[in-house]
């Protein structure tokens, strides 16, 4: 408000921001603009903010991100959307999730609009002493230096199963964009699966979650969304050894993985490993988040950018993972690859001014 903007409103979310679907049994699951006719997966946790950005109701938006929930509605309606590490923006008056975790973000159309949102959010708060770690370095300077000589590190072979065709082909072709830019595309090996980060981080949104808001959750006569209790419910018999185990092995993997990226300035992914999928075809018990949980646990900033369409015409989308506080190279390698493509500020079709 400070610096001008205009707020609009609050938008859906999953409850408690538990769920990378975008699903709201009580209050209704905002609809992905990129299909009028099927009711489709936003994304979440932070789905009303993607969908509003996307169907133009919006020129940008806010989310929160604790294992996937700015980058997930960013890949599923084609838009921009900066995971910021931990600290950077301030989470006072947030209701928390996983303060371990818990990261605020933009959803906007383009890299630069990303830029200029976090640039107006980002820095000290007294009232959450995280945003006085590390002072906030502007990416606007850095913004369009472009990407040759940078050392992009390109995902595992082995980690390519289970995406669907069109993300990987999308996703290589991403990598000759940047390649082609001048950019050093590098292979490394991880000390991890991301399936296995996803769990760890799993289980620290659990444990701090379930502290938040077990008593909720527990009180059955509240009409909590059943596909949200369960997930709460993953910390409710966690014990205190496992929850300080768990914050114990998170430091260990944060060791062990900037030895592997030694020398690496991104790491690229698939944003997610399909395009957005029919409501009826959701496994709640399941998350999209595969691809985004392990760069919170990491303590990383990731930003999501489109890069392509299925043949049916849903976004694709492209994860640039920076170690932390290194925001504005996220920035950085987001706005080259925009620039050499066209996939980034298009409207869903039915939806043009």
């Amino acid at each position: 408000i400070a610096a001008g903007m205009i707020v609009l409103g609050k938008t859906h979310t999953v409850e408690f921001a538990m769920g990378g679907w975008g699903t709201n049994t009580h209050m209704g699951t905002a609809w992905n603009p990129w299909d009028l006719e099927l009711h489709r997966t936003p994304g979440g946790s932070s789905a009303g903010s993607g969908v509003s950005v996307a169907a133009g109701m919006a020129p940008w938006a806010i989310g929160t991100d604790t294992g996937g929930s700015v980058r997930l509605p960013s890949s599923w309606c084609g838009l921009a959307g900066l995971k910021t590490t931990i600290g950077r923006i301030s989470t006072y008056g947030v209701l928390p999730l996983a303060t371990t975790l818990d990261t605020p973000g933009p959803l906007c159309r383009t890299v630069e609009d990303a830029a200029h949102l976090y640039m107006a959010m980002a820095g000290p708060d007294p009232n959450d002493p995280l945003t006085l770690r590390q002072p906030v370095e502007d990416p606007l300077p850095s913004l369009k230096l472009g990407v040759a000589g940078l050392r992009l590190a390109r995902l595992p072979e082995a980690e390519r199963e289970g995406v669907e065709p069109e993300m990987l082909a999308a996703y290589d072709a991403s990598l000759e964009v940047l390649a082609g830019l001048g950019a050093q595309i590098v292979d490394v090996t991880l000390p991890l699966a991301f399936a296995d980060f996803a769990a760890a981080t799993g289980r620290i949104i659990g444990a701090e979650g379930y502290f938040f808001v077990g008593e909720l959750v527990d009180d059955e006569s509240l009409a909590v969304d059943p596909n949200v209790r369960p997930r709460i419910w993953i910390g409710k018999n966690m014990s205190a050894r496992d929850y300080l185990q768990a914050l114990r092995e998170k430091e260990r993997i944060k060791c062990e993985f900037a030895v592997a990226l030694a020398g690496v300035e991104a790491f690229l992914t698939p944003t997610t490993t399909t395009a957005a999928i029919p409501l009826d075809e959701v496994d709640e018990s399941g998350t999209p988040a595969l691809f985004t949980r392990a760069f919170n646990l990491l303590d990383a900033c990731a930003l999501s950018v489109p890069n392509g369409f299925t043949a049916g015409g849903l976004p694709c989308s492209l994860q640039i993972a920076c170690q932390g506080y290194d925001e504005k190279t996220a920035l950085r390698i987001g706005w080259a690859y925009e620039q050499a493509t066209d996939f980034s500020g298009r409207v869903p079709p039915g939806l043009e001014a």
